[in-house]
């Protein structure tokens, strides 16, 4: 496998970070930039990625989202070990974004296919996906911008088709320099990467799914469940074959059913709010609800036999 020189400062695991609120669910900048800093310093994580759906990206304003990204910078996050969601439902804020993060030497850009019009009579077809990013590359012209596509349909309601994929890369070919796939498809996933691995870096959301990925040589993970257990994440995504690994894929599977029942951010909060002893991690913006208490209780006694706090190399 060739990894496009664009990408290849992409490695390790680069936590999808979560959004710590204060009390008037404004943004807790101060909190927020400790969290990345001790992600890359302490916990070796490779970079971090702010406002994608784990991080509530679309509940935020456009100045919102500048001021936290500038606030990483502020902490010591270097801009090289950000990949900034600029994903928006309107584009000309998408390329707001986007040119907020080449001011501030960001390492790339994760944008979702536009999310307002799906369904129906609305259908999105391709040629609308491919002429959204093309109005957003276009219009950022600027030969520095690192975009990776971000396919989460589930979510988005808007998939990027294969068409689509081939044909950005096309135009673009130093612009376009991976996929996250957080589908949650497995097949479709491997299949990503069987397709663009020679080209492309191919990443997945579900973290079951990096030992394969690795296998076909991917380099590197942007990860929810890295914001508090990056070292399994790690050892998924850079030790595929070890002795360990069937164990690390179990305990992470694990996990993924106990949250089952819950909406995700506000699960994957309570375990920050868990680990941390910080209630403050339980805020949510709306539309999202937080756990309640009740819900609190019960969750940390099924993760009991996880035991996330003991997160080691």
């Amino acid at each position: 496998m060739t990894i496009p020189a664009a990408s290849a400062s992409f490695h390790g695991i680069w936590p999808a970070l979560l959004t710590p609120l204060k009390p008037d669910l404004g943004i807790d900048l101060h909190r927020f930039g400790l969290h990345a800093r001790s992600l890359i310093h302490a916990k070796g994580c490779g970079g971090v990625v702010p406002f994608g759906t784990t991080g509530e990206g679309p509940a935020f304003s456009v100045a919102e989202r500048r001021d936290a990204v500038d606030a990483l910078v502020g902490e010591g996050v270097p801009g090289s070990q950000i990949l900034v969601s600029t994903s928006c439902a309107a584009l000309p804020d998408t390329l707001a974004l986007t040119r907020h993060a080449l001011g501030i030497g960001a390492h790339g850009c994760l944008m979702m296919p536009p999310f307002y019009l799906k369904g129906g009579a609305h259908q999105v077809t391709d040629q609308g996906v491919i002429d959204s990013y093309r109005q957003v590359i276009d219009g950022a012209a600027d030969d520095r911008l690192r975009l990776y596509l971000y396919h989460i349909p589930q979510v988005s309601g808007v998939g990027l088709s294969r068409k689509v994929v081939e044909t950005l890369k096309r135009l673009y070919p130093q612009t376009i320099v991976g996929i996250k796939d957080s589908s949650g498809d497995t097949a479709h996933t491997l299949a990503l990467a069987d397709a663009f691995n020679e080209t492309l870096m191919v990443t997945a959301g579900h973290e079951p799914d990096l030992p394969e990925l690795a296998r076909r040589g991917s380099t590197g993970a942007i990860s929810g469940l890295a914001n508090f257990m990056p070292h399994v994440v790690q050892r998924l995504a850079g030790r595929p074959d070890a002795p360990n690994t069937p164990h690390d894929v179990s305990r992470v599977r694990l996990l993924l059913a106990m949250l089952g029942p819950y909406a995700l951010t506000p699960a994957l909060k309570g375990i920050m709010s868990a680990l941390s002893g910080e209630p403050g991690w339980l805020r949510v913006r709306a539309p999202l609800v937080a756990l309640t208490l009740d819900q609190m209780h019960t969750l940390q006694h099924a993760l009991k036999p996880i035991a996330l706090d003991l997160d080691v190399d």
